[in-house]
């Protein structure tokens, strides 16, 4: 990095020595080190010719101005919209008139203190906090504040979050199949087979499916971690689509017979089926869990069940590490092969 020259978030900014000998800093409202470069080498040159440049400086915003631009932001950008501009409202509330520059580790802490002390889940908990650090990042790309707040604000480290896994054994999956209701019924099986989410699944497309050379494709905008995913369909999923009627009035796959559109919801269903199955503390979601479980204890590494999965990272992927025991058993027996000549050589010498 050249000298002089420096990054706030993705905004590079420069620095250099005033008429008066004092440092200067500067944003240069651009992520390209180029335009950092040109900026700092005409302020270099004024200086020399002896003009002090005026410099844009951060005026003192609220957090409540921040709000309304991050909420406008966020518009088309994040799947989990609506639930961010529930935090965001709550945080409002909170800090509302407050100064962005007010801000600080100790005013951060006390929100997290409040809401563990109301019974808050952990991973609720961290949402609110990671939404604060983005809407403060932002803040610092925009120039809304300095990016030294922006540190005291990520000071605050995250909650564990104790992770709950449920996954069905093969008997029990066949149980609550047997139960489903017939609208149902595929859409668990698709679940089970191929690892998907509630609402990935709900609003499947006929385009989406190739059954020729046997995948799912989910475009960005149809996943939650807005990438693009490719999932293979075994024998049995190949059967199942083909088997389901195709309606001409709707390109969705699971359709509701009355209107034509996707499942708004199928939980009341999908609770009757677990109760009927005698499956105590089950959720829908757990049978993304069942898919990946039963992936692992087969055998199949935990990178293939992240690209399978969707993971973005594969912290999320490890939480299924522990199911694996026998393949890990397997891969430390290579080690025999590789080295029991030698160490039964070394062995043999000692005796």
């Amino acid at each position: 990095m050249t000298k002089g020259i420096y990054k706030r978030g993705r905004v590079y900014w420069i620095r250099y020595a005033g008429l008066d000998g004092k440092t200067v800093y500067e944003s240069t409202g651009s992520d390209k080190f180029r335009d950092a470069e040109t900026l700092l080498l005409q302020r270099k040159q004024g200086i020399k010719e002896g003009k002090q440049p005026e410099v844009k400086r951060i005026a003192n915003c609220s957090f409540k101005e921040l709000a309304g631009q991050y909420r406008e932001w966020i518009k088309g950008r994040h799947r989990s919209e609506p639930v961010k501009k529930y935090v965001i409202a709550a945080l409002v509330e909170r800090y509302g008139n407050i100064p962005l520059r007010r801000f600080n580790t100790p005013l951060v802490e006390q929100l997290q203190t409040e809401l563990i002390g109301k019974g808050h889940k952990n991973a609720y908990i961290n949402k609110v906090l990671n939404t604060l650090k983005a809407m403060f990042t932002k803040a610092v790309e925009w120039e809304m504040v300095e990016s030294d707040v922006l540190k005291r604000v990520r000071r605050v480290k995250g909650l564990v979050e104790n992770r709950r896994l449920r996954y069905l054994s093969v008997e029990e999956c066949q149980r609550l199949i047997d139960v489903c209701d017939a609208h149902l019924k595929p859409i668990v099986i698709t679940a089970l087979n191929s690892g998907m989410r509630r609402g990935e699944i709900l609003k499947l497309k006929r385009e989406s499916l190739d059954l020729t050379h046997g995948f799912i494709l989910l475009n960005s905008q149809d996943t939650k971690n807005g990438e693009r995913r490719e999932i293979p369909i075994n024998e049995t999923l190949k059967a199942l689509f083909r088997s389901l009627p195709r309606r001409l009035d709707t390109a969705y796959i699971f359709s509701d017979p009355k209107t034509g559109k996707p499942y708004g919801d199928i939980k009341h269903s999908f609770d009757t089926a677990r109760k009927k199955a005698e499956l105590e503390d089950l959720h829908f979601h757990d049978l993304r869990h069942t898919f990946a479980s039963h992936l692992v204890m087969a055998g199949i590494d935990l990178t293939t069940v992240k690209e399978l999965l969707g993971h973005k990272d594969i912290k999320m992927t490890l939480r299924y590490a522990h199911l694996a025991p026998a393949h890990k058993m397997k891969a430390v027996n290579i080690l025999d092969d590789a080295f029991s000549v030698n160490y039964t050589k070394t062995i043999q010498s000692r005796d």
